[in-house]
């Protein structure tokens, strides 16, 4: 059993969302002591905003109490991610990208320092030794498509802050065939390695 899970929904569908029930079935497939669970739909965060950029470029040694509470929302989403062994997360596909709910989760937790460092060789992540199961539904974008800009950049954007171990449960083409293709994807969830 895994010890802790971060699930992340991203969808704004309350209900008949089928993100919501994959990383729900993922999550329950695996088992977990502890879930933490994030809804970024219905308690949206912030973007990034001016004081934030200063507070997060400022040395973590030379910022006032504004900047700290300025960073202090991104602290916490880093720690859920430092707690989670394994990271679902519900990527619905819209206009062939992310939704802006799961982008700004990524620009408030895609820190230098914290979550990657720049080396000589490139970009290193510091989040080694996780695991990430991408849930995604679209409408008829191929999951992993050249067109599909939502899983291929969470992909990428998870494995620079160090978690490489990436699988994806697709329910992609729902709107071509969508009994099959929610079967074809809920077997994929029973076929996972808890």
């Amino acid at each position: 059993m895994t010890k802790t899970i971060l699930r992340l929904d991203a969808s704004a569908r309350r209900e008949n969302s089928v993100t919501r029930e994959l990383s729900g079935a993922i999550t329950e497939r695996l088992g977990a002591d502890r879930v933490i669970h994030r809804d970024l739909a219905q308690t949206p965060l912030p973007q990034l905003d001016e004081a934030w950029v200063g507070a997060n470029f400022t040395p973590a040694d030379q910022r006032d109490d504004a900047q700290k509470a300025a960073l202090a929302l991104s602290d916490s989403l880093i720690e859920e991610l430092r707690a989670a062994d394994v990271i679902v997360i519900g990527v619905p596909i819209y206009n062939f990208g992310a939704p802006a709910a799961l982008k700004a989760w990524v620009d408030l937790v895609a820190r230098a320092g914290v979550t990657f460092r720049y080396t000589d060789e490139g970009p290193k992540g510091l989040l080694d030794g996780k695991r990430a199961i991408l849930a995604v539904a679209s409408g008829g974008v191929g999951a992993g498509s050249e067109v599909d800009f939502a899983s291929n950049y969470m992909r990428h954007v998870l494995g620079f802050i160090g978690v490489t171990d990436v699988d994806i449960v697709a329910a992609d083409r729902m709107a071509l065939d969508p009994e099959g293709t929610l079967n074809a994807a809920r077997q994929q969830v029973a076929d996972l390695a808890a």
